[in-house]
């Protein structure tokens, strides 16, 4: 994210200002808690679907192209529709798209929009959007932090990605017809087309009011299932169901109020006195008095929590160290003690329920049969030996001259206590480290801008396929955080990528996530789930394996369906989808 959309962010943060969209009103508004502090109960009595939820603070972004956070996208697959989407059973379905289909040599995308598709302003919205889309991200103005892995399949992404975005192989033949030309297959591009990065945005808009117009409801123009009505930051984001969608007939939720809350307890005694219907975290200490509780929920998704090393920090670059540093740590104890059993120990990088080439095969299982565990959390002891003898022979023994670190967080959640481990974990090598806790809005920013020493990272995959999560080692990624770069390892990636064989495609990232570990490039922790608490009158909802909750199919009931169900909300948009 560049620079100067923070700083109009941060600015927008300060003012007290209710910013408020234009258009008539989609329900009673409630007013919710701004940070923990007094609100209203949640107001049922007046009719229509008018949810209040919470799944975090502020987000850092909510524009399509510069987020990269869970966070943002949770709030933009409300707002907006790419080509393609996901259904409840992460099945790629039609979005703007109605049909697309693939030349035979896997070189072309053809879609083929949807008759009479409008912005929520009232606008048609033409296939001469998505190119305009296509190069935004692509285009090294945007600073688009997925440009280079969502496009460099794309025809002429390098010479777009270096300020000719003409060059970009996309064209409009016409207003309902999207042409997208590759330079090599790419076994998974459909999946790319269905991520909420390559939503189309309104070039208009973003002419009319640059980077600012993803700060402000009343240019905030887009063309999902609801709208952006009110957004007072640190209090809420407020969204009515926008009426100019395609598929409104589908959508059940009249108003969805977003509370913004970074102190997860604020947010439990919000829940628990029915100001929201569902919180996304709880506290720690509480998991294990809510583990009987049906409005409890845990599940499992695609990605996996880790610890970015800067390897800019010349201390950090002897992979001596990196692998003592990993070594130290007891995963076991951190998944079933700090983190209550929530999140499950990582054996390897990669994680379950990321596909490998066989339908109904996993990347993870067929890693342990061909590789085995990489981190064995049987025997901790034989590895903390075998860490205090690679600090040793890294001219460290005890510690000695190795210099203090700093590791940086985010005061949420686990974050903080698995800092305090940390620090005792490495204060066994002799390591003295503080903990810097950084507000959630400047955190990612500073961390990809590398002014950090170790700081705790994670990801939740985009779309299902490994090499959404070990793209972002590459040397050019922009999430890369660390700033690991190895050739070796770039052309594994790119091999990959541009392999049209799927069985060559998985063999090379089974190569490279093998590679990455013994390079030790980060270090992961765990596996992670999602668990929250959601009131059983909140219905129609769903949880997605990649983090996301759908809320636009949600209605209040009267408690007897599973509240994170949403059957038949999912097979009214399938069925919409396939007509």
């Amino acid at each position: 994210m560049k620079k100067k959309f923070a700083l109009l962010v941060a600015a927008a943060m300060l003012s007290t200002t209710v910013l408020s969209g234009c258009g008539g009103g989609g329900g009673t508004e409630t007013t919710a808690a701004s940070g923990g502090g007094d609100a209203q109960a949640v107001d049922t009595a007046s009719g229509g679907n008018n949810l209040v939820v919470e799944i975090g603070p502020d987000p850092e972004t909510i524009d399509p192209a510069l987020n990269s956070a869970i966070d943002g996208a949770n709030m933009i697959i409300h707002l907006f529709e790419p080509l393609l989407n996901f259904d409840k059973d992460n099945n790629i379905i039609g979005g703007m798209a109605e049909t697309w289909e693939v030349s035979d040599d896997g070189l072309t995308y053809t879609f083929h929009l949807r008759d009479g598709l409008k912005w929520s302003d009232g606008t048609p919205l033409t296939a001469n959007d998505f190119v305009y889309t296509f190069k935004r991200v692509a285009d090294p103005l945007t600073a688009a932090p997925y440009g280079y892995d969502l496009l460099c399949m794309v025809k002429g992404y390098d010479e777009a990605s270096n300020g000719n975005v003409d060059a970009l192989g996309v064209s409009a033949p016409d207003d309902q017809t999207f042409v997208v030309e590759l330079s090599y297959p790419c076994v998974y591009f459909d999946k790319i087309c269905a991520f909420a990065t390559m939503s189309p945005v309104q070039q208009a808009t973003i002419d009319a009011n640059g980077e600012a117009w993803a700060v402000d409801p009343s240019t905030y123009v887009c063309n999902g299932p609801m709208k952006i009505k009110e957004w007072v930051p640190g209090s809420h984001i407020l969204m009515e169901k926008n009426e100019n969608y395609w598929n409104a007939d589908a959508v059940t939720a009249d108003t969805i109020k977003f509370v913004l809350m970074e102190d997860v307890n604020a947010a439990y005694s919000a829940y628990n006195s029915g100001e929201v219907m569902m919180i996304k975290d709880v506290p720690t200490e509480e998991v294990p008095n809510l583990r009987d509780n049906p409005e409890f929920n845990v599940d499992p998704i695609l990605g996996t929590y880790y610890i970015s090393l800067n390897l800019n920090r010349e201390y950090l670059q002897d992979v001596r160290v990196r692998q003592a540093l990993s070594l130290a740590l007891d995963r076991a104890y951190i998944a079933d003690t700090i983190m209550q059993g929530t999140y499950s120990a990582a054996k390897n990088f990669v994680g379950p329920g990321v596909s490998d080439v066989e339908p109904g095969s996993s990347f993870a299982d067929v890693t342990l049969e061909q590789y085995g565990e990489f981190f064995h959390t049987d025997d901790f002891e034989g590895d903390l030996a075998k860490a205090k003898e690679l600090m040793a022979e890294a001219g460290y023994p005890n510690g000695e001259g190795f210099p203090a670190i700093e590791y940086m967080t985010n005061d949420a959640g686990y974050h903080k206590p698995l800092a305090e481990y940390l620090q005792s974990a490495w204060g066994e090598l002799g390591i003295n480290m503080d903990i810097k806790i950084v507000e959630w809005a400047s955190f990612t920013p500073t961390r990809r801008n590398g002014d950090y020493d170790i700081a705790r990272n994670g990801w939740v995959y985009d779309y299902d396929d490994p090499s959404n999560m070990l793209n972002l080692f590459e040397t050019e990624n922009g999430n890369n955080d660390g700033k690991y770069s190895n050739p070796e390892y770039d052309a594994l990636i790119d091999q990959a990528r541009t392999t049209a064989d799927k069985t060559e495609h998985y063999a090379l990232l089974h190569e490279a996530e093998q590679m990455l570990l013994n390079d030790m490039a980060m270090i992961p922790i765990a596996y992670q789930n999602d668990f929250w608490l959601q009131k059983p009158e909140l219905q129609g909802t769903w949880h997605s394996p990649y983090g996301y909750w759908y809320f636009m199919y949600g209605y209040i009931g009267d408690g007897t369906e599973a509240p994170a169900d949403g059957e038949a909300a999912a097979a009214a948009e399938t069925e919409a989808a396939a007509e």
